[in-house]
């Protein structure tokens, strides 16, 4: 009988330091690569095109203009999918992320293990979180960055690759998990892993549309840190 507890204390210690180990260089990993900068010369560019990035202090969204000759957001994403349906919102915030987080998770004190589990290792359902706004301020928590047409075009390209479409609209998720009265969830592409966070698609968006950026991050930090 203390020979088999010896072994469980020293399977148990095994893997809480396995744990220590794997969280630990996770963390190393995701501060190194996110303080690598890609894109950083954008002098040439055109500026013709106002875009945001915005944090709640967790999770990047991409901002865009919700109406341009380019694209007009409101035909895809309607305004009446929210509850306000006020069709002057001139700004549309966009992101992405794990569909069980989205819908199941309003506050942490509500997270279950089974929906942390399959959001870590891409075991669930994605969803894109859309919030409309009347207007943007730039402080802390939100950025402006001046792009170019061409690059806009590659910016909603990219974003419309992360949508489930139908009829060329995003597939309204019905729901009561809504965080107000100006926001919906849509179906989304891709799958939501420790590798592929929210902050990994905001950033991935930066790329898509040749700005500043990290190499790669899971966190918001990197990505605020190249716009400060």
């Amino acid at each position: 009988m203390l020979l088999f507890a010896r072994k469980i204390l020293k399977y148990t210690t095994y893997f809480l330091l396995g744990n220590v180990v794997f969280v630990g260089g996770y963390l190393l990993v995701a501060f190194c690569f996110s303080r690598i900068a890609v894109n950083q010369d954008n002098v040439k560019i055109k500026k013709e095109i106002a875009i945001y990035i915005k944090t709640n202090g967790v999770h990047t969204d991409i901002v865009v203009p919700t109406k341009h000759q380019i694209i007009n957001w409101s035909s895809t994403i309607p305004y009446s999918n929210t509850t306000l349906n006020d069709t002057t919102m001139a700004y549309l915030a966009l992101g992405w992320g794990d569909k069980g987080f989205y819908l199941e998770t309003p506050t942490w004190a509500d997270l279950k293990v089974s929906t942390a589990f399959n959001a870590a290792f891409a075991l669930g359902t994605t969803a894109l979180h859309a919030t409309y706004y009347a207007q943007m301020t730039e402080n802390e928590s939100c950025k402006k960055i001046i792009i170019s047409n061409v690059q806009y075009v590659a910016l909603t390209q990219y974003i419309l690759n992360s949508l489930q479409l139908k009829n060329n609209s995003a597939i309204y998720i019905k729901t009561t998990a809504n965080y107000g009265n100006t926001d919906a969830f849509y179906e989304a592409n891709g799958s939501y892993s420790m590798l592929h966070t929210c902050n990994t698609w905001a950033n991935n968006a930066l790329k898509a549309c040749g700005q500043k950026a990290c190499l790669w991050t899971p966190f918001d930090t990197g990505i605020f840190l190249k716009y400060n």
